[in-house]
């Protein structure tokens, strides 16, 4: 196997893990409290990251490092989680998919205004569309935004920002470092998080009650989603192209609405599949343009 189809079929994998983000964590908030999962999520993850860099005797970052590090934090670490926690009890996955599926247009759009990288005029005209059309999408049954699509537009931007931080700082270190280190800095406010959301011993949000769902989907957000799945997709964009194994990305939402129909068991309506299919070619046009 080559060095670029391996790079392929690792961020595969990555995108395949971060495409059961959303229905995973619809079936850990259907019984831990959003709060519990927004804590406990990345302090078990940010455990595991130190113990792996102690035993692989990492050196501390260099201060700007660590600076961009604690933006970071705020975005991928608790901004983004928490926010899709909360959406997740206010929306289907199905339906935060379609809307997850422009991260990768506002990744683009975070890049071009935070590290100032210039972008031609068709490509914010192609990211205008995107953004119409999935707010759109949102409106389609009131008329009017519900409160699951304000925050999961809100947990795009962030996550966007989030993303465009770490590229970057992915630039001078291994990605799998990075995102180690950006949970171990988040470590000490988690734990005090997880103290403060401890579970009861019984009855609603407890561990010892939780159903085999929930403590699975509570499982893979903190393991996969949090924590192993960066490890893929970095190493993956490392060794076969960003600008190439990137594309793969565009099959996200798609993984997400399986996972939603197959697993969580949520009717995933043909307009929602064609709502889809227009936001990955949305999503896809404005890659191509991007610089």
């Amino acid at each position: 196997m080559s060095r670029t189809t391996l790079g392929f079929l690792l961020g595969f994998l990555g995108v395949v893990a971060f495409g059961g983000t959303f229905p995973m964590t619809r079936l850990a908030v259907q019984w831990f409290e959003p709060l519990f999962v927004t804590f406990w999520r990345p302090g078990l993850a940010g455990l595991m990251a130190l113990a792996l860099l102690v035993v692989l005797r990492r050196p501390i970052p260099g201060r700007e490092a660590l600076v961009l590090m604690a933006i970071s934090t705020s975005c991928i670490v608790w901004g983004f989680p928490g926010l899709v926690n909360l959406a997740m009890t206010l929306m289907e996955s199905s339906n935060a998919g379609v809307i997850g599926g422009i991260l990768p247009m506002a990744t683009a759009i975070a890049a071009a205004l935070i590290l100032r990288e210039p972008q031609p005029r068709r490509f914010w005209i192609i990211a205008a569309l995107g953004m119409a059309f999935v707010v759109g999408f949102a409106m389609r049954g009131g008329g009017t935004l519900q409160p699951g699509d304000v925050i999961m537009l809100v947990a795009v931007a962030v996550a966007g920002v989030g993303y465009v931080l770490s590229a970057k700082l992915s630039r001078t270190m291994p990605g799998w470092e990075v995102i180690s280190w950006i949970l171990v800095i988040a470590l000490p406010a988690n734990l005090i998080g997880m103290i403060w959301t401890w579970p009861p011993a019984s009855g609603p949000g407890s561990l010892a009650g939780a159903t085999p769902s929930a403590l699975l989907g509570f499982a893979y957000v903190t393991v996969i989603s949090q924590y192993v799945g960066f490890f893929a997709w970095n190493a993956g964009l490392a060794m076969g192209g960003v600008a190439r194994v990137g594309q793969v990305q565009l099959l996200q939402t798609f993984i997400t609405l399986i996972v939603a129909a197959v697993i969580v068991g949520e009717t995933v309506e043909p307009l929602v599949w064609g709502s889809a299919v227009v936001v990955v070619a949305l999503v896809f046009a404005a890659k191509r343009l991007a610089r």
